[in-house]
């Protein structure tokens, strides 16, 4: 990337690369968390999934797993991706929908390609993030919501085109059920459009999907997120057609500990949550036999 301009430099915090993951048959871009900068907002954990393309009679098969303390947001550009859960919720999730999972006090689940699109192959591209959940709501009872797609605010911005998935951004809100002051959502923007980020919200981050932007003298990267100043009306450029995620939120209530799939504010609740899921304490996901063992470390 270039350097940046004297007057504009520090308008970016912190410059996050992806950290690319295999996890068996598909490739993931690990976004967060990083040791310098573990959350934005509530959003603790950030993969990009894909693009990749299923040869017929493969896909994903990620078998059950527990969580506690965070929701799991899935949202998918390509492909479908089977969600089961230990609530007995069964939803295939599309391109455009939003599915919402409130771990709380615990919850497993599975995610897994449908037998039609499996058989077929094809894509699989879309975000995975975790949502940390407020300290008085970590013990929640655990839910599953799925919104589809139309359901969801589309809006034009000075030339780009806005698909709010959560919270509210620019003065419009999403119905997705939230339990912090967030935001999250999907920007397409034609080569030379002009977007200004605002001061909405405390943090703020952008997550260059595909396309070439500069912001703060900056010709940023495909795939690098840009976790932005605080405080600041920030303008960005796009100098080919481009698509962003942009998220952020209030400054989380503390600190959080994550191991494996368990975020909390307390490491003996984590504790707890590992000797569940050895034990065999988590309620059972629907129509499964399989999962994942406990990791060693």
């Amino acid at each position: 990337m270039t350097a940046p301009a004297a007057d504009d430099a520090n308008d970016i915090e912190t410059i996050i690369p992806p950290r690319r993951r295999d996890l068996g048959g598909f490739e993931v871009a690990r976004i967060l968390p990083i040791a310098k900068r573990q959350m934005v907002g509530p959003f603790i954990f950030l993969d990009q999934i894909g693009p990749t393309r299923f040869a017929p009679d493969h896909g994903i098969d990620v078998r059950p797993h527990p969580h506690i303390g965070l929701a799991t947001v899935t949202y998918l550009f390509s492909g479908a991706i089977q969600h089961k859960d230990s609530l007995g919720y069964r939803q295939v999730i599309l391109p455009g929908d939003v599915n919402w999972m409130t771990a709380g006090r615990g919850i497993a689940h599975s995610e897994r390609t449908p037998p039609t699109e499996r058989q077929a192959g094809g894509p699989l591209y879309g975000l995975q993030s975790w949502v940390a959940l407020p300290s008085d709501h970590e013990e929640i009872e655990p839910s599953f919501r799925h919104y589809d797609a139309e359901l969801l605010p589309h809006f034009n911005l000075d030339g780009a085109r806005v698909s709010l998935i959560a919270g509210t951004w620019h003065g419009v809100t999403s119905p997705v059920e939230t339990f912090s002051d967030l935001f999250y959502a999907i920007v397409d923007l034609p080569v030379g459009t002009r977007l200004v980020m605002p001061t909405d919200h405390q943090e703020r981050a952008i997550h260059l999907l595909s396309g070439r932007i500069t912001l703060a003298g900056r010709e940023v990267d495909e795939s690098q997120m840009l976790v932005l100043q605080p405080g600041r009306e920030i303008p960005l450029q796009a100098l080919a057609p481009t698509r962003l995620l942009v998220l952020g939120g209030a400054t989380m209530d503390g600190p959080r500990h994550i191991w494996w799939n368990f975020v909390s504010s307390s490491l003996d609740r984590i504790e707890q949550a590992k000797a569940d899921w050895q034990q065999d304490r988590f309620a059972h996901v629907i129509d499964e036999t399989e999962r994942i063992p406990l990791p060693e470390q």
